[in-house]
């Protein structure tokens, strides 16, 4: 595990979705609409706890999803294909879009950033397809693929070392939720549960001083299992910091 130096600017332009690498070919009917943004980018004040990062990441393709979708807080950073079916308004590829936040009303299961809802049209009538407000999708769940990264997190800058720790998951690769996450006490020689706040935040008051393991309880395509990262945080850790785990998840 090492840590990450390059600017959360930089990872977002990483993202890189495949299309075809999806877990079947099996669409689920739903709706889905959009929300105001005056750049047509993603929320910062998203549920999953995001932050700047919400906005941009995958180029800003962003979408709210659904309780079923949103799974307290584990569905954060999912990734989804989804097509609009309104043949001549409507593209065959639709888009791939990341959830970062939580919201659902009038049967949607999606509420896109303005920028993704006009990805599903075809070349030329994207306003057409705007006025209609809320339209038939179906959706299917991909795996997320990010260039150089599979599983990696922040410290969150409400943290405070010695006293308070605060773990966002930013980036988890493949097709995996995040359930839990535990860090190792040495002296009591346990892992200690954290708290899910919400969203992708995972906190502890008072954590053990010095170098910290963490291990992530990961809900995927290969079932359900722990992975552990050793050593995933130095005594000297600081809000702010971003880390790679280098734990390989598919």
């Amino acid at each position: 595990m090492k840590k990450s130096h390059v600017l959360l600017l930089l990872l977002v332009q990483v993202i890189v979705l495949l299309p075809l690498l999806c877990l079947s070919d099996d669409f689920v009917s739903s709706r889905a609409t959009y929300y105001g943004s005056p750049d047509c980018k993603g929320n910062s004040r998203g549920a999953c706890g995001y932050g700047e990062f919400g906005r941009d990441i995958n180029d800003g393709e962003v979408s709210g999803v659904s309780s079923r979708l949103w799974k307290n807080g584990a569905g954060c950073g999912a990734c989804y294909q989804v097509r609009c079916k309104i043949p001549p308004h409507c593209n065959e590829e639709g888009v791939y879009v990341v959830a970062t936040d939580y919201g659902e009303g009038d049967g949607t299961d999606f509420i896109f950033s303005p920028k993704a809802y006009g990805r599903m049209a075809r070349p030329g009538p994207e306003f057409q397809l705007y006025s209609f407000g809320v339209v038939d999708v179906e959706y299917q769940r991909v795996p997320c693929r990010y260039g150089g990264y599979n599983l990696v997190y922040k410290i969150h800058e409400k943290s405070y070392n010695p006293h308070y720790l605060a773990v966002l998951i930013l980036y988890v690769g493949g097709v995996n939720d995040i359930l839990a996450v535990e860090f190792w006490q040495e002296d009591c020689k346990e892992w200690k549960r954290m708290r899910r706040v919400f969203g992708a935040v995972h906190d502890y008051q008072n954590p053990p001083r010095g170098t910290l393991s963490l291990r992530f309880l990961v809900y995927g395509s290969a079932g359900l299992n722990w992975v552990e990262s050793q050593n995933a945080l130095p005594a000297d850790w600081t809000a702010g910091g971003t880390y790679n785990t280098n734990i390989l998840l598919t």
